[in-house]
């Protein structure tokens, strides 16, 4: 989990560090390597390794517009990944996605920047899993100000009435966008939407990666043992904007600060140099993590972009003639 958080924190950093180059002193979403919008997950770490230390790759995962710690700790193709970020044709989808739309079917890894999207396809998946009657899971991530939304409701009905194997994880920085959790919803956390459908509602309220395993562990557990769906509502901190570029003018200064001072990868290192681990071994971590991740940039930078004339190909899931077969031709 250390392995995967550090690689994270790093990844994102230099993102970042990608991101605004050509971007300033005006702010040209447009310009640079990486085009479009960028969210970043610093401060998230924790939600995605310790659920996903719990995985397999015939898994589904399910992830918000801030993807990428959840991805790697899933398990995607790191190299492949990036390059899809910087719009290249060796990425995951040809570089036409980025990275709100990254899809790995060898890990079984999608995400979508619409607010909730995962959910039901994540619901869709569990239930594949037990009409083919195997022990797969799915779990779906999604953000705080995303439990209002319509199709969250109706996948937690739909997992409680036909005892899914799904597991929903509410990651809870305390901003939908610029709008501070209070003012999204009335509820305390989201970990009490679960009665409204008779399911377990479990909080863990700091960003601990050993309490996120646990709690995760019972969750996964539960449903991959045929006893239905668990809500997982975590509290995670948002280190970053809500994109690159946010000036972040609604947010005080003190809660920036304080955000910041609670560093769950710092965390678990206090935690596993208390089980013997030197700050060597965490040392040599961090180290091949950052060439691993210097390695991934450098190669996808290094990649051709997309033909221009491929733009209309992989839009159907079968071809235009096929669709109009038997037609008038129009």
């Amino acid at each position: 989990m250390y392995d995967d958080m550090v690689t994270a924190r790093y990844y994102e950093e230099r993102l970042q560090e990608e991101y605004l180059e050509g971007k300033q002193p005006a702010f040209d979403i447009s310009a640079g390597p990486i085009p479009g919008e960028l969210h970043l997950a610093a401060g998230h770490e924790a939600s995605g390794a310790g659920v996903c230390a719990h995985l397999r790759d015939d898994d589904t995962v399910t992830a918000p517009h801030r993807p990428h710690h959840i991805a790697i700790a899933k398990g995607v193709d790191l190299k492949r990944m990036t390059a899809e970020i910087f719009g290249r044709a060796t990425g995951l989808s040809k570089g036409k996605g980025g990275h709100m739309h990254l899809f790995d079917p060898d890990v079984n890894f999608a995400c979508s920047g619409i607010i909730a999207e995962g959910c039901p396809p994540a619901v869709g998946a569990a239930m594949a899993a037990k009409k083919r009657n195997t022990d797969s899971v799915a779990v779906a991530f999604l953000g705080e100000g995303a439990v209002d939304q319509g199709g969250f409701f109706e996948s937690l009905n739909l997992a409680a009435v036909h005892d899914l194997p799904v597991v929903f994880v509410v990651e809870d920085n305390d901003w939908a966008i610029s709008m501070p959790i209070e003012r999204v919803t009335d509820v305390e956390n989201s970990a009490e939407r679960a009665g409204g459908f008779d399911l377990p509602g479990v909080r863990v309220d700091h960003d601990d990666a050993v309490a996120v395993y646990e709690a995760a562990e019972e969750a996964v557990m539960r449903a991959r043992d045929g006893n239905g769906p668990t809500l997982l509502d975590i509290q995670v901190h948002r280190r970053m904007g809500h994109f690159m570029g946010d000036a972040e003018a609604y947010r005080p200064d003190e809660d920036v600060a304080a955000h910041k001072a609670r560093d769950s990868i710092e965390r678990l290192a206090a935690t596993l140099r208390d089980h013997g681990v030197t700050d060597d071994d965490l040392a040599s971590i961090r180290e091949t993590t950052e060439e691993r991740v210097d390695d991934a940039i450098a190669w996808a930078k290094d990649q051709p972009e997309p033909d221009p004339s491929e733009a209309y190909e992989d839009v159907f899931t079968n071809s235009l003639s096929g669709a109009v077969e038997g037609g008038d031709g129009r």
